[in-house]
């Protein structure tokens, strides 16, 4: 791939995170913007025109994108979120054959956070309470956000818990005391938030908090287009933002 653009093609064109992710490829002399398509165009045919598709849409559109890059042979940086456990061995099938980068959140300082908050809950341990609050703008559909699911799977394997059992969603009326071992998870919607997560390891006399705010969507964009990058050349395999950084 040396000295030739990669060619990358974009999903959701029209929404705000595809524009973003248009708009920073337009000026990364690495790439080449193949294509771009969005809902009623030809999928397959844009698909077909680069070498990797960059899909930040909904689950039942990236099942039908997944499917096309099979037959096409093309890799795949995946940001979409919401994706049920049928979606993820989907996904995870699918590597076998071809590259894919799978990431709740591309942002380079949401990452940061992802080991800081695993580094965070080594050290404290069980006698830290967790809770994870994420604000998003009025118009996301999934809550939590993936990336607050992510910092729950962390920092809960960091603890040794398995999150499905441990995870509260909100709280409301008389919930009696907070069980130790409990992951809570609280969603804020409103105005254009584009997003902010804060990890709190509440103990006592002391409390932790490690927070990012994402002020740009071309925070997700330049993330992602480091993801692309990073597989041009890739064999097969499914791939996380940790893999693209260099933190494993």
């Amino acid at each position: 791939m040396s000295g030739v653009p990669l060619r990358v093609v974009i999903a959701g064109s029209n929404g705000k995170m595809g524009r973003a992710l248009a708009d920073a490829a337009s000026g990364d002399k690495a790439l080449q913007l193949a294509a771009a398509f969005d809902l009623g165009d030809d999928a397959a045919q844009a698909i077909a025109a680069g070498d990797l598709l960059i899909d930040f849409t909904r689950p039942e559109a990236t099942r039908a994108h997944l499917a096309h890059c099979l037959r096409l042979g093309k890799s795949m940086v995946i940001g979409t979120t919401g994706f049920s456990d049928a979606d993820r061995a989907l996904i995870r099938d699918a590597a076998a054959k071809i590259p894919i980068v799978l990431s709740p959140n591309f942002a380079v300082g949401v990452n940061a956070v992802f080991k800081l908050a695993e580094t965070a809950a080594r050290i404290l341990g069980d006698d830290y309470d967790v809770e994870i609050i994420e604000a998003h703008h009025r118009q996301k559909v999934d809550a939590p956000s993936g990336t607050a699911m992510k910092l729950g799977e962390i920092v809960s394997a960091a603890l040794g818990r398995t999150l499905a059992q441990v995870a509260r969603h909100g709280r409301q009326g008389d919930v009696g005391a907070r069980p130790a071992r409990e992951i809570g998870f609280h969603a804020v919607r409103g105005g254009d938030i584009v997003g902010e997560h804060t990890v709190v390891f509440a103990g006592t006399g002391e409390r932790v908090e490690i927070t990012v705010r994402s002020q740009s969507r071309a925070t997700y964009a330049f993330g992602a287009l480091r993801a692309a990058k990073f597989l041009g050349g890739r064999r097969a395999g499914l791939y996380d933002m940790a893999d693209v950084l260099g933190l494993k």
